[in-house]
């Protein structure tokens, strides 16, 4: 998928001394973000790329207003309160969005501004998952900073960082050489808005390279990690809130069980995304004509959470396979164990053919993860990642006669 990337990102010129778009990147673009924005851009367009949307599409859908009460902890989409902080959480990625190609603006004239999908492909990868988007902000960023000039300059800090000799001066001189160089080349005009994206900017190439970036404007005293990229999830203004009660007391009014809420966003998601991919049934039986419109869980929710939201336990069905074959008597919280092997035949049978044809859905690891926690393995397994998919359905036989 880097390859495929890189070739997209090729097709433009992304130089900011061309372009002076100083919005290639900014404070709300965070991996979870930008994954987030893209996914509720594909719920709201349905696979139609001539679908045309606004940020105020996307800020009155109910997919949006729901989710990102329930992910973020954020008020109602509705409370005028946090009106601007709202605009920039949805603007700002799209517009990165758009500058790296995925999307396009119809009429830049046009108020508000229209898009539409310029690479579904790409903009599906980057809402599939949070570690999609940081992979893509990594492979843009470098590729702009490189059409500008400027990729040398995070090189040698990475360069430094990693033969320990990085300190606080040579790490403000390119903090100042980066403010140059926006301030001189885009209409970004002020120190303290050139910051707020710096630490955007560096704090990713940092992440991917395992050193140090920046915390609170300065060098930070350790390497920056996944979850430093995360979106501040307490940023948004306060609720009117009585006097005397702090941010966080009365943030906590409103801030529902985060894990819950997010677990139930993340399998929603790929219920659809299987929804949508398949129009057959991926078991091949007797049962499999007609519509296939049921979504099954190979190894069920209630007893398996940490998978609930794997593509790979994830298979498509018909209704009648659904509650007569692998639901016996449409008992939900029943399991046919044989026909359970059913299932894992043909996802098995799903993923290699995606994979084949060069999809970013499926990763053969992640499906045998699925097998060992849903089988309940110990390291023992023999499920192998060097394995291949014949392997991968022989072993499956051996070890479902043993049940």
């Amino acid at each position: 998928m880097d390859d495929r990337i890189r070739d997209h990102l090729n097709q433009f010129n992304l130089d900011l001394r061309i372009s002076n778009n100083g919005r290639f990147m900014d404070q709300k673009v965070t991996p979870d973000v930008l994954s987030f924005m893209s996914d509720c851009i594909c719920n709201y367009i349905a696979g139609d790329i001539n679908e045309e949307f606004t940020v105020y599409d996307i800020w009155n859908s109910s997919y949006f207003g729901k989710n990102v009460q329930l992910i973020f902890s954020k008020p109602s989409v509705e409370n005028e309160t946090v009106t601007h902080e709202y605009d920039k959480f949805i603007a700002q990625p799209i517009k990165t969005l758009e500058y790296a190609g995925i999307l396009i603006a119809v009429d830049i004239h046009r108020r508000p501004i229209h898009y539409k999908v310029q690479n579904l492909e790409f903009l599906q990868y980057i809402a599939l998952k949070e570690i999609y988007a940081l992979n893509f902000l990594h492979l843009y960023l470098g590729k702009v900073l490189k059409d500008s000039g400027f990729i040398e300059h995070i090189n040698r800090f990475i360069s430094d960082c990693n033969s320990r000799n990085m300190d606080e001066s040579k790490f403000q001189d390119l903090k100042s050489t980066y403010q140059r160089f926006i301030i001189g080349n885009t209409l970004i005009n002020t120190k303290v808005e050139v910051n707020r994206i710096f630490t955007k900017v560096l704090n990713v190439f940092s992440a991917l390279h395992n050193v140090q970036g920046t915390i609170k404007g300065r060098l930070s005293d350790r390497p920056i990690y996944y979850r430093d990229l995360m979106y501040n999830r307490i940023n948004f203004r306060d609720l009117e809130k009585d006097k005397g009660v702090s941010r966080q007391e009365a943030s906590i009014r409103i801030i529902p069980d985060e894990t819950m809420a997010y677990n139930q966003y993340v399998e929603s998601k790929a219920i659809r995304i299987i929804r949508e991919k398949y129009k057959q049934s991926e078991a091949k039986d007797d049962l499999a004509m007609g519509a296939a419109d049921h979504v099954h869980h190979i190894f069920p929710s209630h007893e398996f959470p940490r998978i609930v939201h794997y593509l790979e336990n994830l298979i498509k069905l018909t209704a009648g396979q659904h509650l007569s074959r692998a639901h016996p008597n449409g008992n939900t919280r029943i399991i046919s164990r044989d026909y359970q092997l059913v299932c894992l035949m043909g996802k098995s049978r799903s993923i290699q053919h995606s994979l084949s044809r060069g999809e970013f859905l499926y990763s053969k690891p992640s499906f045998i993860y699925v097998i060992i926690y849903g089988l309940k393995m110990g390291s023992g397994s023999p499920f192998t990642p060097n394995m291949n998919f014949e392997q991968i359905r022989s072993q499956l036989q051996t070890e479902y006669k043993k049940l």
